[in-house]
């Protein structure tokens, strides 16, 4: 089991340390499922990248934006956030660490569910 307290305050450090202010750790990894701790230093950023096929952002200190192509959303410590399925960056509007928890595969039946879901709109 991890500590998430300990994750956070060390991929900080990290993340300090680094010249780019930030420091990732991948501390789940069980099938498709991963989680990863994800610190930032104020005005560091996660360019713009491809969203995985399911993941929620949880802020574990500090404040973050998330941005995508359909505008921007702040969040703070304690808040957490479906990620859409878009193009999406990621800036610390302060020392911030986040909790990333991805799937990394929908199984068949449910991404034929979700492509009906969609078209009825």
């Amino acid at each position: 089991m991890n500590d998430l307290y300990t994750l956070a305050r060390d991929q900080l450090d990290d993340a300090r340390a680094s010249a780019h202010g930030r420091s990732a750790h991948l501390f789940l990894h069980d099938g498709p499922l991963r989680q990863t701790v994800i610190a930032l230093i104020a005005g560091a950023s996660l360019d713009e990248h491809n969203a995985p096929p399911a993941a929620s952002l949880q802020v574990l200190k500090g404040r973050v934006r998330l941005v995508g192509p359909h505008g921007s959303e702040e969040l703070k410590a304690g808040q957490v956030i479906a990620i859409a399925h878009e193009r999406h960056g990621l800036r610390a509007l302060e020392d911030s660490v986040v909790l990333l928890t991805a799937v990394m595969a929908v199984p068949t039946r449910a991404r034929g569910e979700a492509a009906v879901a969609a078209a009825r709109g």
